[in-house]
C-alpha cells in the first residue's frame, strides 16, 4: 500500500514509474523512476512505531548499500540507460499521503 502511495506521489510531481520491485542477489529498490535526465532509484518506508527511530532510521548503512547493489545490476542489465542518477527516500509514519515526507538525493551511490 505504502509502495502505491509513494508511486502516485511521485507521479503527481512529474516522474515516471519504470519498474517496482527491482530485485537481485543481496539488494533491492522498491521502485525505479525518472525525472527528467536522472534515473531515481525510490526506497519506500512505513514504520508507524517510531520506538526504533521511525521510517528515515530504518534506512541504515546495510539498507543503503543493498539498495546501490540493486541500482548496478540494474544499470548492468540495462544498457544504454546511462544518465545521472541520485537516490530517494519516501517516508511514510503513517499510511496518509499527507504524512509523505520525500527526501531526495538521500545517500550517496558510493561507499
Amino acid at each position: 500500500m505504502a509502495e502505491e502511495l509513494a508511486a502516485r506521489f511521485l507521479e503527481r510531481h512529474g516522474l515516471n514509474i519504470l519498474l517496482r520491485n527491482f530485485r537481485c542477489r543481496g539488494g533491492e529498490v522498491d521502485l525505479i523512476c525518472r525525472d527528467r535526465r536522472v534515473l531515481v532509484f525510490v526506497e519506500v518506508r512505513l514504520r508507524r512505531n517510531a520506538s526504533f527511530g521511525g521510517a528515515a532510521a530504518s534506512i541504515d548503512l546495510a539498507k543503503q548499500r543493498r539498495i546501490v547493489l540493486a541500482a548496478e545490476h540494474y544499470l548492468n542489465s540495462h544498457p544504454g540507460q546511462e544518465s545521472d542518477c541520485r537516490f530517494d527516500c519516501i517516508l511514510f509514519d503513517e499510511l496518509s499521503e499527507a504524512a509523505i515526507e520525500w527526501i531526495r538525493d538521500a545517500f550517496p551511490a558510493t561507499y
